[in-house]
C-alpha cells in the first residue's frame, strides 16, 4: 500500500476500535481534496462523524472533536472540525515527498491493486455486417474500448469482443438486396422489395461486384451474393473500427452458435423448467424474471430467433471461463437488460454476473444547428465520415466526454478548432508542454538524471498537483465498478488545467536555484507519466510537438 492507503487503513482501524461500528466506518468518505478552493480547508476530508452520530446518539461535532483530539499519525500535521461535524486533515510535507517517491519508483504499479481475479467478457458495437457503422456505433465503441483498456491496465483478464450477427434472415436479405442492385446496375428493370437494404452503399458494392466478376455475375445463386456482401461489409466494418483505434480481442461469429450450440442452450432452459410450447413455437417464460413479455425462441417453422442465439451466446461466454459479462448497448435496446438477466438466471449461471451499459443518442451540430444526416446531400452519415473530417483523437475524445446515459451533441465547429476551447487541443498542448520542459532540461548538466531523491526538494507549490496525480488511482478503480469512462476525460482536462496554471505561476528551470528546479522537474516528470497512462487508456495519441 502507498502512504495514503496506509494512513486511511490506520484511520479506519482506529475508528473501528473506538466506536464499534465498522460497517459505518467503512462507508465513510476519505476524500483527497484536489480542488484548489477545498484544499485550503485541508488535504483530506471525511464525514465519518456524521455517519456515526445517529448510532452513537451523540452530536457529530462532539464525535469529530473527539477523533481530532485522539487520532495521531506521523504524517498528519493537524485535524480540524468544520461545519456540522466534518473532519479536515492537514498533511505534513513529508507525506508528499514520500508519495512522490512511490509514484516515481512504482510507475503504473502504483495505480493497481493486488491480483484481481475477475475475468471480463466485454461486448460492444456488435453491429450487423449489412452496412456501414453509424455515428451511434462510435459512441458504444469508445465506451467499450476505453472501459476495456481501464480494466486491462488494472490487471484484470479482459476479452473485448465483437459479436458478428452473420446468421439468419438478415444475411439472406443482404444477399437478395445485393443481387437486385447488381441487376439494376446492369440495366434490368427490377424493384427492391420493401424491407430490403436500400442504402447507396449497396449500389457501390454491387458495381464493385460487377467489376470483379463481370455481367454474368447475376446468374450466380443467392448464396454467392450473401457471402460476397458479408465478406466485404464485414471488412468495411473492421477497417472503420481500426481507423477509430478500437481493438477487439475476439470477433465472434454467430454462425458458431448454429452448429448445435443453440439447441444445447434451449435444452438446458427446458430442463430447468423455463420454456413452454404454444402454437407450435417454443417460448421462454421471460416474464418470470421481470421482462414485459415472454420471448419466442424457436418459431413454428423451426427457425431460431435472435433471442435463441442470445441464450446460446451467454452460455458460450460462461463456458469460456468469464465470470463477469458486460454488454454495451444503444438506447434502442433498453429492454434487453431484463431479458438477458432472465437468460442468465434461467440457465443457472449463478457464478456469472451480468451488467449492461445503455448509451443515449448522438447528434451532430454544425454552425449552431443540428445536421440532418443525408448521404444524398453530402452530409455526414456514418462513423467513417466523422473520423475522416475530425480525425481519430477528436472523435474518440468527443464521444467519451459525456456521461453514457445523457444525449451527446457532437459539435463540429468545436472539434475542428485549434484553440484552447477544443478540449483535445487543450490537453494535448499540456502534454506537449511537459515534453518541452523536460527536453530543455537536458541542456543543463545540473538538471540531469532527475530521480526519486529529488522528492526532498518538493515544496508547498507542488502539493495540489501531487494530490491530483494520486487521485487517478481511486478514479480508475471507481470506473472498474461504475463504468463511467467519461470521468477519465474530465480528469484529463482538470489535470491539464492544473498543470497550465502551475506552469504559469512556477518557473521550472532556474539554474540559480538548482534544488528547487530539480524538485519541479520531478513533478513535471510525474505529470507527463500521468498524461501518458491516461492518453493510452483513452486510445489517444501523444504528440511530441504541436
Amino acid at each position: 500500500m502507498n502512504p495514503l492507503e496506509l494512513l486511511h487503513s490506520e484511520f479506519l482501524n482506529f475508528l473501528s476500535s473506538q466506536y464499534s461500528h465498522p460497517e459505518l466506518v467503512q462507508k465513510s468518505d476519505f476524500t483527497l481534496n484536489t480542488d484548489p478552493q477545498r484544499a485550503t480547508f485541508g488535504d483530506i476530508s471525511t464525514n465519518v462523524s456524521l455517519l456515526l452520530s445517529k448510532s452513537l446518539g451523540r452530536a457529530p461535532r462532539d464525535i469529530a472533536q473527539e477523533i481530532a483530539t485522539r487520532f495521531e499519525h506521523t504524517l498528519i500535521n493537524k485535524i480540524e472540525v468544520a461545519g456540522p461535524g466534518f473532519l479536515n486533515i492537514f498533511l505534513k510535507p513529508e507525506f508528499f515527498k514520500t508519495i512522490a517517491v512511490h509514484l516515481f519508483t512504482q510507475k503504473n504499479e502504483f495505480f493497481k491493486k493486488e491480483s484481481p481475479t475477475t475475468t471480463y467478457n466485454l461486448e460492444f458495437v456488435s453491429a450487423n455486417p449489412t452496412g456501414p457503422l453509424h455515428i451511434g456505433h462510435g459512441r458504444g465503441g469508445i465506451i467499450g474500448d476505453v472501459l476495456g483498456n481501464v480494466l486491462k491496465f488494472l490487471g484484470y483478464t479482459v476479452c473485448k469482443e465483437h459479436y458478428i450477427n452473420d446468421a439468419g434472415s438478415q444475411m439472406q436479405k443482404l444477399g437478395m438486396s445485393l443481387k437486385i442492385r447488381c441487376q439494376q446496375n446492369l440495366g434490368h428493370e427490377i424493384e427492391l422489395p420493401e424491407g430490403s437494404y436500400q442504402g447507396e452503399y449497396m449500389k457501390e458494392l454491387a458495381q464493385q461486384c460487377i467489376n470483379e466478376h463481370g455481367a454474368d455475375v447475376i446468374t450466380k445463386d443467392d448464396a454467392f451474393f450473401t457471402e460476397y456482401g458479408y465478406k466485404h461489409l464485414l471488412l468495411l466494418l473492421q477497417n472503420t473500427v481500426a481507423s477509430y483505434n478500437i481493438s477487439f480481442d475476439m470477433w465472434f461469429s454467430e454462425r458458431i452458435l448454429h452448429q448445435g450450440k443453440i439447441e444445447q442452450a434451449l435444452t438446458r432452459l427446458t430442463e430447468n423448467g423455463h420454456t413452454y410450447e404454444l402454437e407450435g413455437a417454443l417460448w421462454f417464460a421471460s416474464t418470470r424474471f421481470g421482462d414485459d413479455k415472454d420471448r419466442v425462441l424457436k418459431k413454428s417453422d423451426g427457425e431460431y430467433t435472435y433471442a435463441a442465439a442470445d441464450v446460446a451466446y451467454m452460455l458460450n461466454k460462461a463456458s469460456r471461463g468469464f465470470n463477469h459479462i458486460i454488454i454495451v448497448l444503444g438506447q434502442d435496446h433498453d429492454s434487453y437488460p431484463k431479458r438477458l438477466e432472465g437468460f442468465r438466471q434461467a440457465l443457472g449461471l449463478d457464478s456469472v454476473t451480468l451488467e449492461c451499459i445503455i448509451y443515449q443518442l448522438v447528434s451532430i451540430k454544425e454552425a449552431g444547428e443540428q445536421v440532418r444526416l443525408s448521404k444524398r446531400a453530402g452530409r455526414i452519415v456514418g462513423l467513417a465520415d466523422i473520423i475522416e473530417i475530425v480525425g481519430t483523437d477528436i472523435a474518440r475524445f468527443f464521444y467519451v466526454n459525456r456521461k453514457a446515459d445523457a444525449h451527446l451533441e457532437f459539435d463540429l465547429a468545436l472539434a475542428l478548432s485549434n484553440t484552447e476551447e477544443n478540449p483535445v487541443y487543450y490537453l494535448q498542448y499540456a502534454y506537449v508542454r511537459t515534453n518541452s520542459i523536460l527536453e530543455k532540461a537536458v541542456a543543463h548538466p545540473e538538471f540531469a538524471n532527475i530521480n526519486a531523491d529529488d522528492a526532498q526538494f518538493l515544496t508547498e507549490n507542488e502539493r495540489l498537483m501531487l494530490k491530483k496525480i494520486v487521485e487517478l488511482k481511486s478514479l480508475l478503480h471507481n470506473i472498474s465498478h461504475n463504468y463511467q469512462v467519461h470521468l477519465i476525460a474530465y480528469y484529463l482536462l482538470d489535470l491539464a488545467h492544473m498543470f497550465h496554471n502551475y506552469y504559469h505561476h512556477n518557473r521550472v528551470l532556474e539554474p540559480e536555484t538548482v534544488n528547487q528546479s530539480r524538485g519541479r522537474l520531478l513533478l513535471v516528470t510525474l505529470v507527463k507519466e500521468t498524461f501518458d497512462r491516461c492518453l493510452l487508456v483513452m486510445g489517444l495519441t501523444r504528440p511530441d510537438k504541436m
